[in-house]
């Protein structure tokens, strides 16, 4: 019977404040669907990091003929025993996991099946380009070792490393997931007044019915109740609704920006489904708490 009655009661409330409820069920959603966005696109990052850092390398260039006019290059091209020299020495390094010989004409037949429409292509030979040994660490955070070790050396232009590279698109990456984090927020805040003002209202437009219960015995939970189940439904919608735009970007992802941007790895549904009962959690016990501390305030029970 209780139960029968707390049911009609929630039923009673969402109909008379039915154009607030909305708005509460659609500001849960996208504040809710930003904080699964913000979480999913830290796991993107983390997933190519891993993956990309995994790959990562280390390129040793050597002189060309064609950079004598740089300091380190003063001498003239890298002779074949600078470069056995680096060899040599990589060799003894713990650090190095593999390293690969690149020669001029391996690098221009590289850049040229990269490249097949670059004007450069008809005004440089292989001899332009620099001999190079591609180096793979154990550990890639540790390329200042390898740097200090080779540069300066002689016949050694630059030591490179390709993580400057990946940087820049995690920098975007973690820049829009704090951008979602900031717009969640601001979501959430305003979710929360619709919530209070929503309970406030509702409160009062059964202050009679309150009072009559509260006139024959009714304890506190048995009046709070219809309202705080009130928020937390309206808040479960709103789950749900972000549960499916999340969803929905998830299908739009592996099904159009995976074929486009093939050279990124995206995480899987599990990832999707693992954040889903979060966000569903958070968004009723958000609404539950809020409606309980409105009550406690504006119902006098």
């Amino acid at each position: 019977m209780r139960a029968q009655f707390v049911l009609s009661e929630i039923g009673v409330g969402l109909r008379r404040n039915l154009t607030m409820t909305i708005a509460v069920v659609v500001s849960v959603a996208l504040s809710l669907a930003l904080a699964g966005a913000s979480l999913l696109v830290r796991d993107q990052v983390n997933s190519m990091k891993d993956y990309w850092y995994d790959k990562v390398e280390v390129s040793i260039y050597f002189c060309t003929k064609a950079d004598h006019t740089s300091p380190q290059c003063a001498a003239g091209a890298a002779t074949d025993d600078q470069v056995a020299q680096v060899k040599t020495d990589l060799a003894k390094m713990a650090l190095v996991q593999t390293y690969t010989f690149e020669s001029s004409s391996e690098a221009y037949q590289h850049f040229k099946q990269s490249n097949p429409d670059n004007p450069l292509l008809a005004a440089v030979g292989p001899e332009a380009m620099p001999q190079s040994w591609r180096v793979k660490l154990n550990d890639p955070t540790k390329f200042d070792v390898v740097q200090s070790a080779f540069a300066g050396k002689p016949g050694v232009k630059s030591v490179e490393d390709q993580r400057k590279i990946l940087e820049n698109l995690f920098g975007l990456l973690r820049g829009l997931q704090t951008a979602a984090f900031v717009i969640m927020v601001l979501m959430l805040f305003v979710a929360l007044l619709l919530i209070v003002n929503t309970v406030r209202v509702s409160a009062f437009s059964r202050r009679r019915e309150t009072g009559i219960m509260r006139l024959v015995g009714a304890s506190n939970f048995y009046v709070q109740m219809p309202f705080i189940a009130e928020a937390a439904f309206a808040a479960l919608l709103g789950s749900a609704l972000a549960s499916g735009l999340l969803l929905g970007g998830h299908f739009f992802v592996q099904h159009w920006l995976a074929k486009k941007v093939a050279f990124i790895t995206f995480i899987g549904l599990s990832s999707v489904l693992a954040v889903i009962p979060l966000l569903i959690v958070v968004g009723m016990l958000m609404a539950g708490i809020a409606a309980f501390f409105t009550l406690r305030k504006y119902l006098k029970v």
